[in-house]
């Protein structure tokens, strides 16, 4: 058993209509002026001012950034700490999916500290603790409100960086069913395989523990009898719970255990052709499966697979293979195509996506030792 240590230090709480309770978490938090980072369809579809007003009506002074986008850059990490600074603001809400928390979490160390993001660049390199953050996720799949890492795309390098430190960590998460029940469909799909994906590629990393294992079969027991019906139906309330507390788990499970090939590969294909990640990650998972299914732990594919299937078998039946199929049948139902070319990757950039995949430290921990090599035959392979 691999030596671990872990902490949940975030106040997290969870309800249908539970954004009623953000002025007084923000209170609590000692926050007066607060500045909300989020995106331009939830500031177009009215939420943004909702919360800003909440905020207004207790007494809390209210700014916003809502020009994130899909996969932000560094320029846009720019502009919001450049208006974030402008505003003065002691506190921070991210409001959205896993971009406008990863620019959340970037604008809380420039903001605080100067420089770029770039700066920042790998683990361990924020100084000191930075602006109190509130996070409220708007989608059931990054878990970004739990995770000590923001992802941001370098365009002049065609990259994206990572920043690590546990002082990434919001210091307060809102979990309210109610705000992704409007999903688009397609967003709802991506956003939930993205969770599937953190809950088994931490459940079969080598750097998993008995707590890792805890929240990613939990996150798999809630994502897998949900994601058919959520996608579906978003306004389904039962199915918009188990995906937002499944989404949070599986954030949990990897915050604490990383992840594993299937993200390594993803980012070089959102930071060269701006692909959402949800959907890379979706794309790329039934093929890392097959790849990993020799050397992943005994027992763990049938403990993923009877959560996810919709037929399960009796473990004496099951092959290691089964899971991939499985996989496979899952993203043909939620309309999520097969094949990287489909989602407008090109062959020519294979070499140049696999060596900055071998730069993640996902691979260090995914479960088959793997080589350039075996990652320029895995793009390959998806073409």
């Amino acid at each position: 058993m691999n030596a671990f240590t872990f902490s949940v230090p975030q106040n997290i709480t969870f309800g249908r209509g539970a954004l009623g309770e953000v002025p007084g978490i923000v209170k609590k938090m000692k926050g007066t002026r607060a500045f909300i980072i989020s995106g331009p369809h939830l500031k177009k579809a009215g939420l943004v001012d909702r919360v800003a007003e909440k905020l207004q009506a207790a007494g809390i002074d209210c700014g916003a950034f809502t020009e994130t986008e899909g996969n932000p850059s560094t320029d846009t990490v720019e502009k919001a700490a450049a208006a974030f600074k402008e505003y003065g603001a002691d506190l921070i809400i991210a409001f959205g999916g896993g971009s406008p928390m990863d620019v959340a979490k970037a604008v809380a160390v420039v903001g605080n500290y100067g420089g770029r993001i770039t700066d920042y660049e790998g683990v361990g390199k924020v100084p000191g603790p930075v602006s109190p953050m509130l996070a409220i996720p708007t989608t059931a799949g990054t878990g970004s409100e739990v995770t000590a890492f923001s992802v941001i795309t370098d365009h002049e390098r065609d990259y994206k960086l990572t920043v690590g430190s546990t002082y990434l960590l919001p210091d307060a998460v809102v979990l309210d069913p109610e705000l992704i029940t409007t999903v688009p469909e397609k967003t709802a799909a991506y956003c939930g395989v993205d969770a599937m994906v953190h809950a088994l590629e931490s459940y079969i990393s080598l750097a998993a523990s008995p707590f890792s294992d805890m929240c990613a079969l939990q996150a798999l027991e809630l994502l897998g009898k949900n994601i058919r019906t959520y996608v579906a139906d978003r306004t389904n309330p039962e199915a918009a719970e188990g995906m937002l507390v499944g989404s949070l788990f599986a954030g949990i499970a990897f915050s604490h255990a990383r992840l594993g090939n299937v993200h390594a590969m993803s980012h070089p294909v959102s930071a060269f052709f701006d692909v959402p990640h949800g959907l890379a990650n979706a794309v790329i998972l039934p093929e890392v499966t097959a790849f990993n299914e020799t050397a992943a732990a005994e027992g763990k594919y049938y403990k993923i697979y009877e959560r996810i299937s919709l037929q399960p078998v009796p473990e004496e039946k099951f092959e290691p293979s089964m899971l991939a199929g499985e996989l496979r049948e899952l993203n043909t139902s939620l309309g999520i195509p097969d094949r990287l070319t489909a989602v407008g990757v090109k062959e020519e950039k294979i070499g140049e996506m696999a060596r900055d995949a071998m730069k993640s430290g996902n691979i260090a921990v995914n479960p088959r030792t793997t080589t350039l090599e075996d990652v320029i035959a895995l793009y390959k392979k998806l073409l």
